[in-house]
């Protein structure tokens, strides 16, 4: 069991399913208590519900990742409602399946905002309160394989995962001193509504049958299976612990055995 989790805060952008819902059930099991930020107030209500059965708080709060203040505004909220702030996992993503060619301008910035404005956005926030109520915190953000290596019809999601990589190691090196550290996951083919989307997308471009890409995928991975929301929150929850304490400008791949470094 990862140490010194019991009775702090969390927040989680992307809670309201998949892997964001994983990575809160898990630290609530660990006893943290967790804010659960999204879109859509009837997930979210039923993940709140999940982990207050588990005996700990949580609170909801509606906000856009792409917008600065919406993330400030979470992050207050957090403090206020669980009396306290240690741990911010940047979770939330999109994904886009398109050849380089065919990528729209509409297509890039959203995607930009989302996916690397999102994490950019979460780590100001989380170090502006960390260093507001003077204590070390925890910054954790979703990369992915795509954030290692590069993906034909992925380009600009491979993009947005390479500036998660850069983001995470230069806030490492900025907020050392603070005593925050700052790492990112990154998950490969994942059992969640995302890697539906991305198959179907594959399905309409290459004109395989859907299913056909996601099969190529998972049977590349060496451990011989997809992953589940619950292998990457094990990562995240220790990154989130005091066992990781020493670790900090990391983007560690949790895949199966899909990509090397």
């Amino acid at each position: 069991m990862p140490r010194g989790l019991h009775n702090k805060v969390a927040l989680i952008t992307g809670a309201a399913q998949g892997i964001g819902r994983g990575i809160a059930l898990r630290l609530a099991q660990e006893g943290v208590h967790i804010a659960l930020v999204d879109l859509h107030q009837d997930k979210l209500n039923t993940v709140q519900q999940e982990i207050e059965a588990l005996g700990v708080k949580a609170t909801t709060y509606i906000a856009d990742v792409s917008d600065p203040e919406q993330i400030s505004l979470a992050i207050d909220h957090a403090e206020v409602e669980l009396n306290g702030f240690d741990i911010i996992i940047n979770n939330a993503g999109i994904a886009q399946v398109n050849a380089l060619a065919d990528v729209r301008p509409d297509e890039f910035n959203r995607i930009m905002n989302i996916n690397v404005g999102g994490v950019l956005w979460g780590i100001q926030a989380a170090a502006n309160k960390f260093k507001q109520r003077q204590h070390s915190g925890k910054i954790i953000n979703a990369c992915s394989i795509a954030g290692h290596e590069g993906f034909a019809l992925l380009g600009v999601y491979s993009a947005t995962k390479f500036a998660v990589r850069a983001l995470t190691q230069t806030a490492a090196k900025e907020y050392a001193s603070a005593g925050i550290t700052v790492n990112s996951y990154c998950p490969g083919v994942v059992g969640t509504d995302m890697w539906v989307e991305i198959d179907q997308r594959f399905s309409e471009i290459t004109g395989k049958p859907i299913g056909e890409t996601y099969k190529k995928y998972v049977d590349g991975i060496a451990l011989g299976r997809a992953e589940t929301p619950d292998d990457v929150a094990a990562l995240v929850a220790f990154l989130a612990s005091e066992d990781a304490h020493y670790i900090t400008g990391q983007s560690i791949l949790t895949d199966g055995g899909m990509v090397y470094r």
